[in-house]
């Protein structure tokens, strides 16, 4: 399928590549910014002499916003012009994580926290939105690799990092960092990105719920809602119990940890552009069919890693990280090209909705399912890991299914 608004710049190769360096750093920041959190929980409760479960609502606060703003964005995204409106919201987050690192008390860093999902949760469907906008869909795979190498990079680095920071300067140090930089980047991006207002003009005057209701009744959007939703909840019903599993069953101790996540940082950083390469040179859905097939095995073994030795470990999660995280990258690419131009930040904010609603119901269908044998140990891990795969094989077959614009 094609459209007029489908490509609304040309771009030379060097601009292009350094927006997709301002886009892959936007994308690091604000998912680092989540991630950095929960490292950070023991500092934090002694600080403002909170409980496990009030630090638990500070973490799930930024989830929360991130979600309802995702649904209150749909009304509006389509409706301004791509780069003013992601710089906007870039530097209100920017400003709230900066309120975060300089908050006195427990209700100013919650607020902080709320802030910061608001503003940053639909950062990633407008990132996409823009590559869409701007990037051709025959090197749409590499785009997406380079945006999604910042993704699970930040994604694995985030609990080393927190730990290092925690270990070496106190819990005000990260958020400081992530200020500075999304400051740096406001700036840069205002130079590089383009302005792109072609999908105004192609929307015509209707009013917001008019979109919503036009991006809901394509049958080949909610294919791809329900493909995205699969690959998300696939990946977290494992993921959050990672380390807890290690460190009781498999016997790892806190400072074995760190390796996990840096082995499998590394890895993704070469594996993503290759895997986004290559999506390009043989087809996206031929790319998604390959890696998602060959993660099935990685999902398997990662919950049954108890007597296993450190090595075996790290081999076996290193893949678990680039296989499962590598999904997305061609997949994430069929889905911004499954939008309907004049609708596509509508759609993407829809779909990073969806995505968060998958990450939710998939860890507290993980939390439901494993338990504590009487010696404390945690069972019924395996069960996440076969939840996993099939949701991953369900997705593989909707994807077949799912159109897209050229």
């Amino acid at each position: 399928m094609n459209s007029p608004a489908a490509c609304q710049v040309n771009m030379t190769p060097q601009r292009e590549w350094a927006l997709l360096l301002i886009l892959a750093g936007i994308q690091f920041t604000h998912i680092l910014d989540f991630m950095i959190m929960m490292p950070l929980g023991p500092q934090l409760t002694l600080a403002f002499a909170i409980s496990d479960a009030q630090f638990g609502l500070l973490v799930s606060a930024y989830t929360f916003a991130a979600g309802a703003s995702g649904l209150l964005a749909s009304l509006y995204i389509d409706r301004f012009e791509r780069r003013r409106l992601l710089l906007i919201l870039y530097c209100l987050f920017a400003v709230a994580t900066l309120a975060c690192g300089l908050a006195p008390t427990y209700e100013t860093l919650m607020g902080a926290r709320i802030a910061a999902g608001l503003f940053g949760g639909i950062l990633s469907a407008m990132i996409q939105t823009i590559v869409a906008d701007v990037v051709p869909f025959a090197r749409r795979g590499k785009a997406m690799g380079v945006i999604m190498t910042s993704f699970s990079v930040s994604t694995v680095m985030g609990v080393p990092l927190g730990l290092y920071v925690a270990a070496n300067s106190n819990w005000h140090t990260p958020f400081f960092g992530i200020a500075g930089i999304s400051f740096v980047l406001v700036v840069a991006g205002w130079y590089v990105i383009p302005t792109l207002q072609g999908h105004l003009h192609a929307r015509g005057e209707a009013g917001p719920l008019h979109g919503i209701a036009q991006v809901l009744r394509d049958s080949n959007h909610l294919r791809a809602f329900c493909f995205s939703f699969c690959m998300i909840f696939a990946g977290f019903s494992i993921i959050p119990y990672i380390t807890i599993y290690m460190q009781i069953n498999a016997g790892l101790t806190p400072s074995d940890i760190p390796l996990i996540y840096l082995a499998g940082g590394a890895a993704t950083l070469f594996s993503a552009q290759i895997i986004g390469k290559l999506s390009d040179r043989i087809g996206k859905l031929k790319m998604l069919q390959i890696i998602a097939s060959v993660a099935v095995v990685p999902m398997a073994l990662i919950t049954l890693t108890e007597g296993m030795s450190m090595a075996v470990i790290l081999v076996i999660t290193t893949f678990f990280f680039v296989f499962v995280s590598g999904r997305m990258i061609p997949g994430m690419a069929l889905v911004s090209a499954a939008g309907n131009p004049r609708n596509r930040g509508t759609f993407m904010t829809l779909n990073s909705s969806m995505q968060s609603a998958a990450m939710g119901v998939a860890a507290l269908v993980g939390g439901m399912v494993i338990s504590r044998s009487a010696e404390g140990l945690i069972e019924n891990f395996w069960i996440c890991s076969v939840i996993a795969i099939a949701f991953n094989l369900t997705a593989l077959w909707i994807a077949k299914g799912v159109r897209v614009y050229q």
